[in-house]
This record gives structure tokens, sequence and C-alpha cells, in this order.
């Protein structure tokens, strides 16, 4: 029997902030949207975000293949094939030629394996290099806006950090000694909610930390 999929509208929101990073992740791997754009291979925008939905389910939400394939309105036999692509084969093949590259339509392994490789980076922290340049500036205007001296110290001193933050020890080392609001950055770690995506939401939580405490 087959049960469509009815997420919560949290879970939603999760799958498609997870799904959204992978996808963008896709493009690091395939030389950037612009390398696409001068290829003509813009087509292959609708298959690379299937793909990643498809990932996202399986490998964070453990959705069935038929789950997966009412969700994002593909053939269960599509779903399993992008499920078992195999990354490595399609980067092998995306290693062709730059004229043979892009002439090539972007089949369903292809895309799944493309797919899987992004999800396995950004679980380890190596984010789509155009959304952690899209967040360090949003932190940064935000910083100007409030104008919060401590910030501009935390992020000099995460400069380089993998996201997302798994835990207040991968932070420890690199704030020691900071204080929010006046408040040693020590203290308000512990307190911070994880995993911690990118600079903007460390600063959120810094802050939303630091005032309750402060409050309380």
């Amino acid at each position: 029997m087959v049960i469509e999929i009815k997420p919560r509208q949290e879970d939603r929101s999760e799958i498609e902030n997870l799904a959204g990073r992978v996808f963008f992740k896709t493009l690091d791997l395939l030389g950037g949207l612009m390398r696409l754009a001068e290829f003509r291979t813009l087509t292959w925008l609708p298959s690379l975000a299937r793909a990643a939905f498809a990932v996202v389910l399986r490998e964070e939400f453990t959705k069935t293949e038929d789950e997966i394939a009412r969700f994002i309105g593909l053939s269960r036999n599509t779903v399993r094939n992008i499920l078992r692509a195999d990354p490595g084969l399609a980067l092998r093949k995306l290693g062709e030629t730059e004229e043979e590259w892009g002439k090539r339509d972007l089949k369903v392994h292809m895309a799944g394996g493309v797919a899987r490789l992004a999800y396995k980076e950004v679980k380890e922290g190596r984010e789509s290099s155009v959304l952690m340049s899209y967040a360090r500036g949003l932190a940064e205007r935000m910083m100007e806006i409030v104008d919060i001296p401590w910030a501009y110290t935390v992020l000099r001193h995460t400069k380089g950090m993998r996201y997302p933050v798994s835990s207040p020890e991968e932070l420890k080392a690199s704030l020691e000694g900071i204080r929010v609001k006046g408040i040693p950055i020590e203290g308000l770690l512990p307190r911070l909610r994880y995993p911690i995506n990118n600079p903007a939401e460390l600063l959120h939580e810094l802050k939303v930390t630091a005032e309750g405490l402060q409050r309380g």
C-alpha cells in the first residue's frame, strides 16, 4: 500500500531548507551557475532540485521510495535510480571535455550522483560558497544596523569555520574570552540551539540567549 507523504509544517520547512542547501552545493560541484549558463545547461536545474529533495528525504527523513516519488512527482523507478546513483561515476562523466560536457543531457543517475555527493559535503560542513558568502554578508549588514561590537569580534574569530556547527565544543576554542552583552561567551555556548547553519544564525543565537539570561 502506497502512503502519501504529509509532513508537518515544520518538517516541510526543514526539508526545503536542507534540500536547498544541497541544491546550491550541486551547483558548486558542477562549476557554478555561470558555467551552467555558459554551456546552456540551465535545463539541468529541475533535475538537480528533484535529486536534492530525493536524497534529503531518504537520508534525513527515512522516507520510502513511494513516499519520495509522490512528494517530488517522479516515478518510483526514477527515485530508485537517483538514490542508487554512484557519485564517483557521475563526477567522472562530468570530467569529460568542456565541449562534450556542455552538450550532454543530465541523466537521472548523474543528477542523483551529484546530489548524493553534495549532501555528504553539506553534512560535513562544506556548504555552498554562494550560501556562505550570502550568510556572512547578511551577518555583517545586521551588525552595521544594530552596531554590536561583540558581533564583529565573533565573526572575526570564526572566519573560515565549517558549518553547520553541532556542539559548543566546536566554538569554544575560537571564541574563548569574548563577552556578549557583558556575559562571558563560555556561559552562552552550551545554551545555544544546535546545529547552527551559518554565521547569521550564530549571532542571532548568541544575542537571544544573552538577552534571555539578562531578563531571567
